[in-house]
């Protein structure tokens, strides 16, 4: 089976919004990528569709955008 991936960038939005998708899904189906943390995972998210962050990336390749926390220029610099 195809997790979800949620992208988030360690700020109180990001956190907030991880706390509440894990609480309503099965954590076992979720791939949490921090982007401050792991940079390198910045072109994947992007190449998915990822503009900011908090955002889940459903197993079909919805990309979801929850609240806004970053954009993705953001986190590059």
């Amino acid at each position: 089976m195809k997790k979800s991936i949620f992208y988030h960038a360690g700020c109180p939005v990001c956190v907030s919004a991880e706390v509440e998708i894990l609480e309503l899904m099965d954590p076992t189906s979720i791939e949490v990528v921090h982007l401050g943390e792991d940079k390198s995972k910045i072109q994947v998210a992007e190449n998915l569709g990822v503009k900011s962050v908090p955002a889940l990336v459903t197993p079909t390749g919805n990309v979801l955008h929850i609240n806004y926390g970053a954009s993705m220029a953001d986190l590059k610099n």
